[in-house]
């Protein structure tokens, strides 16, 4: 993987929503943050609605695409966009970008972007390879079966708040190793964007505001947590300067020694303080063993496209190629929105669900018949399943065999078709809550990911088996699918991913579709309505007011449950090769932005 341009490095100051740099560098880089900010700056023109959408649908208006020439990032910021971009114009390729953006999120993103939880990466160079990463959290050695139940066998909230919620962190060594590997720049210069905006600090939205209110109350029970966000014992207002210096040290820290003082130095013994303080079981020992790895990629070939994913322990690139080879077997596809459209989606949905909930875990633990859930004669298995006019009921589930927000997404390209694709997670909105004192960061809750008890709903209310049970040293299970999608020529078409726990999956299932079987442009295939279906419960959830009272009806006379969620579904970032360059795309569900050059 080669630089993505080679030249001058600026010493830029993140400050607010632009960089602050001398003369008409500044000014024309600030404009661009500020333009993927403002609905309307990049395509004034609004999107064309879908003859089976609500005419109300709102999201058409609010998704913009931004257009570049070199290179494109997309995060769930723009100012970690911005950092991303920046890093590429100083000479820096796709995975400098991806480092820099990761820990730029860290700081403008705390609820889910992390240095205290994990995630997988999709790297493909423009030499056509492609590689994944896997810095998934791991169980500490301490980890039983059966230590988030009560006396009477019921998972408890144990893991979900607190410390002894969090599994080992990998963010910082699977982005040092990805670095090591691929990386143009030095370390400490792609770390070092995210170390100023912790240091000098950046303008809060309301979004981020709104967000640390809303958790308030759970943070507060932790005084590090209390410190950090809850300045004055409230959450920093809108348009406020928000200052991070313990993590501004930490990040110091890290760009000057690498991994080894997250691991086996002193940011490793103040984890384990923060465990013994708060009865966790996180060790130095837990924390010196962590290694990320390095796994091949999910592949499924979907109407001539080529469709890279991340493999166990993330159950999304299986999941995801499953449901697409189902759907294949129906060509063309119904229209978009129609009931035999959500009917087909659902049923697809659904069969994949069943065998990620009994069949998927950490390949180190289980055997999992991989070869044969990929395969498009077990799709065509699957598909013949489906009646065309009836619901088919999930079968009970037998246990022996929301990652809401706080799980995000990034993608990048460089001017030398270098891409990457990132999920991240803490899990629940800021973790377990628990900021490491001293240290400035959140420690994830990524133990609920594990099965606590097979049968029992976890907090996104999947239903488990014992594939996915608590062990020492497993890696639980995930829904993140980082994935990059290939023309039938072979050349890069697209990068994308989201957070949104099990509907990560069918998210960025239902906009490969959009694009691929609808013909969509990129703008509209973000933006419209998504529908969700993982086998249990036995329903179809859809977004607020995203399918037609007719739709509704017919769907319900075919025996399907509908539930209408209360918000929208997901924050997919996208990036899509146009005619003329690239094209990104940031969820009008979400408050990120897309940056070019």
């Amino acid at each position: 993987m080669t630089s993505a341009e080679p030249g001058g490095r600026a010493a830029g100051r993140y400050r607010g929503r632009g960089v602050r740099r001398s003369g008409g560098a500044w000014v024309a880089l600030t404009v661009a943050v500020i333009a993927a900010c403002i609905p309307g700056s990049q395509v004034p023109a609004p999107a064309k609605p879908l003859a089976n959408v609500p005419r109300a649908w709102p999201l058409f208006d609010g998704a913009e695409e931004v257009r570049a020439a070199n290179g494109m990032v997309v995060s769930s910021h723009p100012l970690a966009s911005q950092v991303g971009t920046d890093i590429m114009r100083r000479g820096g390729n796709a995975v400098d970008a991806a480092v820099a953006v990761g820990f730029a999120l860290t700081v403008v993103h705390a609820r889910a972007g992390n240095i205290g939880g994990g995630g997988f990466m999709v790297i493909r160079s423009s030499r056509g390879d492609v590689v994944t990463i896997d810095y998934r959290e791991v169980a500490p050695a301490a980890a039983t079966r059966d230590m988030y139940l009560d006396a009477r066998g019921r998972a408890t909230d144990r893991s979900v708040l607190g410390h002894l919620a969090a599994g080992v962190p990998g963010s910082v060594a699977g982005m040092a190793e990805a670095h090591a590997r691929y990386g143009a720049l030095p370390f400490s210069e792609v770390v070092s964007p995210a170390i100023q905006l912790a240091r000098e600090g950046f303008i809060v939205d309301r979004l981020r505001s709104n967000s640390i209110t809303e958790a308030a109350d759970l943070l507060a029970r932790f005084p590090a947590s209390a410190s950090q966000y809850l300045p004055g014992g409230a959450a920093p207002s809108p348009g406020s300067r928000f200052v991070q210096p313990d993590l501004a040290r930490t990040l110091q820290s890290i760009a000057d020694s690498g991994p080894r003082v997250f691991y086996e130095g002193y940011i490793a013994d103040s984890i384990v303080a923060e465990m013994q303080r708060g009865n966790g079981i996180i060790t130095k020992a837990d924390l010196a063993s962590y290694r990320p790895i390095w796994r091949d990629p999910i592949v499924v070939h979907y109407r001539g496209h080529v469709v890279y994913s991340m493999p166990p322990a993330s159950s999304g690139g299986v999941t995801m190629a499953e449901i697409l080879n189902v759907l294949e077997g129906f060509a063309p596809l119904p229209a978009f929105g129609t009931p035999r459209h959500v009917h087909l989606l659902a049923e697809a949905m659904r069969r994949a669900f069943v065998d990620r909930n009994r069949l998927l875990g950490d390949p180190a633990f289980v055997d999992m018949p991989l070869r044969r859930l990929l395969s498009k004669r077990y799709a065509g298995e699957l598909r013949r399943q489906i009646q065309p006019a009836r619901a088919t009921p999930t079968p009970s589930f037998n246990g022996q065999f929301n990652e809401g927000h706080s799980t995000t997404h990034y993608s990048i390209v460089d001017t030398q078709g270098n891409a990457v694709s990132v999920t991240t997670t803490l899990n629940s909105d800021y973790g377990s809550k628990v900021t490491v004192a001293g240290a400035g960061f959140l420690l994830n809750n990524e133990m609920d990911d594990f099965t606590a008890a097979p049968g029992q709903a976890n907090q996104y209310g999947l239903v488990q088996g014992e594939a996915n049970a608590i062990e020492p040293g497993k890696r639980m299970l995930s829904a993140m699918t980082p994935t990059i999608v290939l023309d039938p020529a072979g050349e890069l078409l697209m990068v994308l991913g989201s957070p949104g726990g099990p509907r990560i999956i069918t998210g960025v299932m239902q906009v490969i579709s959009n694009v691929l079987d609808h013909g969509m442009r990129l703008r509209d295939a973000v933006a419209a309505p998504r529908v969700h279906h993982q086998s249990l419960p036995d329903e179809i959830v859809y977004e607020p007011g995203g399918l037609l009272p007719g739709t509704l009806a017919r769907l319900e006379r075919m025996g399907h449950t509908l539930r209408e969620r209360d918000e929208y579904s997901g924050e997919i970032t996208a990036i899509y090769r146009g005619r003329s360059g690239w094209i990104g795309v940031a969820d009008p569900r979400g408050s990120g932005g897309a940056v070019g050059y």
